[in-house]
């Protein structure tokens, strides 16, 4: 297929690449009849990853949640185009997509090239197993299609303990980050709103434990905030394993340095590692397979930059962080995003954008099921941080989803479509049972 040539390209409609699209787009409108940046994903929608835990608890619908790149490419400006990314030639500023194949191999799309001035990239990252025995055996929850497997495993789990004798289900999650703490609480809701449903001879008991190596779970986040969440789990009847470094990955079990832990299902959420095909895009990576980049977000190649999780981003501007990359969060892909449009902006109009680029840490956000949450908010304010938690700590963390899609839709249309869902949600259930 002939190629297509844009002014920027795009690859990985991430929170960061999305909302880079879009800032571009609705800035630079099109050029001679076109648009001038192009937004390249496998997927045709888009989901808010740090929502995937709702998706695979089946507390978040993906076909009321999902918003397509289509769409928000025509609103804003920008162009999209379905693909892999297959390789990626930074001297010559090519790219090509891998073909789109139906079932049985079919080739439905073939493989296709695109040129560009400037490249950025914004693919993401997954997780890292540690090679360890087994893991690939546990779910992960990297894309949305790893969600919506690992539900349908849930439901047909959920049905299974419903009519055993034993009337018992177990979840074992690796991992007790963001991920696998928020996963647990989604569970639980989606346990309880299954349970309203079910006559008194089909329920049955909700056992998950969480599986940590370090000596607390969350150690990203303050102590505080790490020992607030650890008390509320277990207030709810999780299981907090910390120190267990798992040894293995069963089908039925976890083997831990503390023990086996039985488990119908598994997740791993623990650990965060670049894809390895980035090593071949003839560009600088760190041990994890991200891009090295410098202040300015850019890569070792000239006119390609990289944001979002796939980027070793120095942190500068804060003391004590000097040395340390920007951490892989959802507000860090936000706040690179808003950086690099300004810097492509000003790279068209033949300047440069001289001040580097500074992360600013507005805190963190944990939420823990309906209504309850916690974290620690506004650096600096009342000292190095400002705690909230419960009902103020889960609708600051509902903002923040909100706040992307403003971001992505604007003001009106995120309004419209927040009160859309909570709509549905009274009519229909918090649950999804299909």
């Amino acid at each position: 297929m002939a190629g297509m040539h844009y002014d920027i390209v795009i690859v990985g409609g991430g929170a960061g690449g999305l909302e880079l699209a879009a800032r571009l787009g609705r800035k630079l409108g099109r050029k001679a009849g076109k648009e001038r940046v192009l937004l390249i994903d496998r997927s045709s929608f888009h989901i808010w990853k740090p929502t995937l835990h709702e998706v695979a608890a089946g507390t978040l619908d993906t076909h009321q949640e999902g918003l397509s790149y289509s769409i928000l490419g025509r609103a804003n400006h920008f162009s999209f185009l379905l693909g892999e990314l297959d390789s990626f030639d930074p001297v010559a500023k090519r790219l090509s997509l891998k073909p789109i194949l139906a079932e049985g191999g079919k080739v439905l799309v073939p493989e296709r090239s695109v040129t560009f001035t400037w490249g950025v990239l914004a693919i993401g990252s997954g997780s890292n197993l540690f090679g360890t025995p087994g893991a690939d055996q546990a779910h992960l929850l990297e894309r949305t299609e790893d969600a919506e497997v690992f539900h349908t495993r849930l439901l047909a789990a959920f049905m299974k303990a419903s009519f055993s004798a034993e009337k018992t289900m177990s979840v074992a999650i690796v991992g007790g980050g963001a991920t696998g703490v928020e996963l647990s609480a989604e569970l639980i809701e989606a346990h309880r709103e299954l349970l309203g449903s079910l006559g008194s001879e089909q329920r049955f008991r909700l056992d998950i434990a969480i599986v940590e190596a370090a000596p607390r779970i969350l150690g990203g986040l303050p102590e505080k905030i790490s020992d607030q969440a650890t008390v509320a789990l277990e207030r709810k009847g999780v299981r907090v394993h910390t120190g267990a470094k798992v040894v293995a990955v069963h089908p039925d079990r976890l083997e831990t340095s503390q023990g086996d832990i039985p488990a119908d299902l598994i997740v791993w959420a623990a650990g965060v590692k670049a894809a390895p095909g980035n090593t071949a895009y003839g560009l600088e990576t760190n041990k994890t397979n991200q891009f090295v980049v410098n202040d300015r977000l850019e890569t070792s190649a000239p006119d390609v930059w990289a944001l979002g999780d796939c980027a070793a981003v120095p942190w500068v501007g804060t003391e004590g962080k000097e040395g340390s990359i920007v951490p892989a969060r959802a507000q860090a892909a936000h706040q690179q995003a808003s950086y690099l449009a300004k810097a492509l902006i000003a790279r068209l109009g033949q300047r440069r954008v001289e001040a580097p680029f500074v992360y600013k840490d507005f805190g963190s956000l944990v939420s823990l099921g309906e209504n309850r949450g916690v974290g620690a908010l506004m650096g600096g304010l009342g000292g190095p941080n400002f705690f909230v938690e419960g009902l103020i700590a889960k609708w600051a963390y509902i903002s923040l989803h909100l706040d992307h899609h403003r971001a992505i839709m604007g003001t009106p249309k995120t309004i419209v479509l927040a009160l859309a869902r909570l709509l549905q949600q009274r009519v229909a259930g918090r649950l999804k049972l299909h």
